[in-house]
C-alpha cells in the first residue's frame, strides 16, 4: 500500500513535518511494509516558507532589513541551495504585524522586501516563492522596487520617496541601477485575491481601511496609485492596473506583475507544485492531510481540500485529522475528505493538549486505530 502525508501545520503544536513524521510513525507501528511519503503543506500565508524549507531539505536564513516604518527587523526565509530557490513571506518584512497600533500608510514601505529578495540574489538564488499577504503597506511596491535598483524620481528628478505618499510624485523611472541579475531570476507570487490595483474594489479601497487608511484620504491616495500605474505604463511598456491580483498586498501584486515578470497562482497552487505533489500522488492508495482546527472554512479552498481535490484525481480515499474539529466540518466530506477525526484522546486543557509532544502522541496514537480500521476492511 502506498499513503500520501500532507497535512498542514498544527500552529503552536507541530510543523508541518512534524505533524507528517507522527502519522508516519503512527502508519508503520501498524503496517511496517508499508510505503509512506511525507510532503510539506501549506496555503502561501503564514507558515510557508518554513514548511517548504524544512519539507524541501533547505535552510532558514535571518537578514536584518528596514521594516514596514524603517525601523530595523530580522526578517527570515528559506533558502534551498541545491535549487538556488528563495522562499518568503513579505510579512516577514513588511507584514502588518511589525506595526502594531502605529498604522502609517502613506509611511509603511515594501523597501524590506526588496533587501531580502536581494539578499537571497547574493546567495546565489534565482527561483523565488514569494507569499504576499498580511502586508502592513499601501506603497504599490515602490519600495521593493527601489531596493532592486529602480529609480522613482519626481518632475524635478529628484527621489519621489518609499512609501504611499510618494505616488503621486512619480514622474520617471530610471532602470539604470537595477540589479542585473533580475534578469535571471522567476518569481512566483503566492496570492489568492484577485483584485485590480485601483477602483472601489482596488487595494485602496478593500484592504487599505485596515492599513489605516481613512476615508478623507483614500480618494486622494486611490489617484496617486493610479499616476504611478500610468507612469510605469509609459516607462515599462506594462499595463496591469486591471490585472487580477494587481492589488494584492497594496498594490505589490501590481509591482511584480510590471517590474518583475511575476506568475501570480493561489497560493495552494503554487506549494503543491513546488513540492511535486502531482506526480507524487500517483498510485497512492490512501492519503492523510489536516490542519489544527476542521471546520466550514476548511471546505473553502484551504490546503487540506486542496490535497483532497488532488488525491481523488488519482482515485486515493482521503482522511483528514485536526487538532479541533468545529461544528460545519462535515462540509469537507463534500469536497473530496472521505473521514476526518480529531486527534484529542481525552479532556484536557487547551495548553495541554497544544503541547507538542502531546499532540505527536495523539497524532501517533490516532493514525494507528484508522490504520487498523483500514487493514481490517481491506
Amino acid at each position: 500500500m502506498k499513503v500520501v502525508v500532507a497535512i498542514d501545520s498544527l500552529k503552536g503544536s507541530m510543523t508541518s513535518m512534524e505533524a507528517g513524521r507522527a502519522i508516519k510513525e503512527g502508519i508503520l507501528n501498524v503496517l511496517p511494509d508499508t510505503e509512506v511519503i511525507v510532503k510539506p503543506l501549506a496555503d502561501g500565508g503564514e507558515g510557508t516558507t518554513e514548511a517548504l524549507a524544512e519539507g524541501l531539505g533547505g535552510e532558514m536564513v535571518t537578514v536584518d532589513v528596514h521594516g514596514p516604518l524603517e525601523t530595523r527587523v530580522q526578517a527570515s526565509y528559506g533558502m534551498i541551495r541545491e535549487t538556488g530557490t528563495a522562499i518568503m513571506e513579505m510579512a516577514a518584512a513588511s507584514g502588518i504585524i511589525l506595526v502594531g497600533k502605529d498604522k502609517r500608510p502613506l509611511d509603511a514601505t515594501t523597501y524590506g522586501v526588496g533587501e531580502m529578495i536581494k539578499d537571497a540574489i547574493q546567495k546565489g538564488c534565482r527561483n523565488f516563492i514569494i507569499g504576499i499577504g498580511g502586508s502592513a503597506t499601501n506603497d504599490g511596491g515602490i519600495g521593493m522596487l527601489t531596493a532592486l535598483g529602480y529609480e522613482f524620481l519626481d518632475a524635478e528628478g529628484k527621489a519621489a520617496g518609499i512609501g504611499a505618499g510618494a505616488l503621486s510624485h512619480v514622474a520617471s523611472i530610471k532602470k539604470d541601477h537595477v540589479l542585473p541579475e533580475l534578469k535571471e531570476c522567476s518569481f512566483k507570487i503566492a496570492c489568492d485575491v484577485t483584485n485590480p490595483l485601483c477602483g472601489t474594489n482596488g487595494a485602496t479601497y478593500i484592504y487599505g481601511p485596515q492599513k489605516g487608511v481613512t476615508e478623507d484620504m483614500r480618494d486622494d491616495l486611490d489617484a496617486a496609485m493610479a499616476n504611478y500605474a500610468k507612469v510605469t505604463r509609459e516607462c515599462m511598456g506594462t499595463d496591469h492596473m486591471e490585472s487580477e491580483g494587481a492589488g494584492a498586498a497594496g498594490g505589490l501584486g501590481f509591482a511584480f506583475l510590471s517590474y518583475l515578470n511575476g506568475d501570480l497562482q493561489p497560493g495552494i497552487e503554487l506549494v503543491l507544485d513546488a513540492v511535486e505533489m502531482e506526480k507524487t500522488m500517483e498510485g497512492a492508495d490512501l492519503v492523510f492531510t489536516g490542519e489544527g482546527r476542521l471546520d466550514y472554512q476548511t471546505a473553502m479552498g484551504k490546503a487540506p481540500v486542496g490535497i483532497a481535490k488532488l488525491a481523488k484525481k488519482h482515485g486515493a480515499k482521503v482522511v483528514a485529522l485536526a487538532g479541533a474539529v468545529i461544528e460545519g466540518a462535515e462540509k469537507c466530506n463534500e469536497n473530496g475528505i472521505d473521514a476526518f477525526f480529531p486527534i484529542l484522546r481525552k479532556i484536557v486543557t487547551l495548553d495541554e493538549a497544544m503541547e507538542p509532544e502531546t499532540a505527536r502522541q495523539n497524532m501517533v496514537k490516532t493514525t494507528e486505530q484508522i490504520i487498523r480500521l483500514t487493514a481490517a476492511l481491506r
